[in-house]
């Protein structure tokens, strides 16, 4: 099955074309099959497992890559797609991208976005991973000796996943977790 999908893709990553070092078993499926995997590198398996930051940028390759003849590729494409639609331009490939009826079903019903809770600002707004937020009050800052001053923006919010409550922001130049319930977006 290796051999099979590394003659398939050549050796390259299946989503962005950089040389491949991964299997990855596009979930829920078993992966008992190569049309159930595909090969990737380090930088889109580090992302895909979240061990790192997701950039949204790296995901530019999928306006190729989701037109690829392999299901499990175009499953991906349309997962990350799903995930980065707060960034604006993933919406006009999402509404490009052609899915037969059971690879949709596939496709969504391996996706994580579902099953995580949402982050809501102070007027019951969805927060995204990279938004940008303002805070709608001072904030003492704990172990920073400083407060953030309300009508401080925070770009590139990260999502706490584990606790819908909170968001991570730099705000003078330092990491902080925010309480989604101080902030708009």
């Amino acid at each position: 099955m290796k051999n099979e999908i590394q003659s398939r893709s050549q050796g390259k990553c299946e989503l962005c074309g950089s040389e491949a070092k991964h299997i990855f078993i596009v979930p829920p499926k078993p992966g008992n099959s190569a049309d159930e995997c595909i090969q990737i590198c380090e930088d889109c398996n580090g992302q895909l497992t979240e061990e790192v930051e997701i950039n949204p940028n790296h995901w530019r390759c999928l306006n190729d890559s989701m037109w690829s003849e392999v299901d499990a590729v175009k499953v991906v494409a349309y997962r990350m797609l799903t995930k980065l639609k707060a960034e604006g331009w993933p919406n006009d490939l999402l509404e490009m991208i052609y899915l037969e009826e059971d690879t949709l079903k596939w496709a969504k019903e391996g996706s994580t976005d579902t099953d995580q809770p949402k982050h809501i600002d102070c007027n019951g707004v969805e927060i995204f991973g990279g938004d940008s937020v303002v805070l709608i009050k001072d904030l003492k800052v704990k172990g920073g000796n400083f407060t953030a001053k309300r009508g401080t923006a925070v770009r590139n919010v990260r999502l706490v996943h584990d606790n819908p409550e909170q968001i991570e922001g730099k705000v003078e130049g330092q990491t902080v977790v925010i309480l989604a319930q101080y902030v708009k977006k």
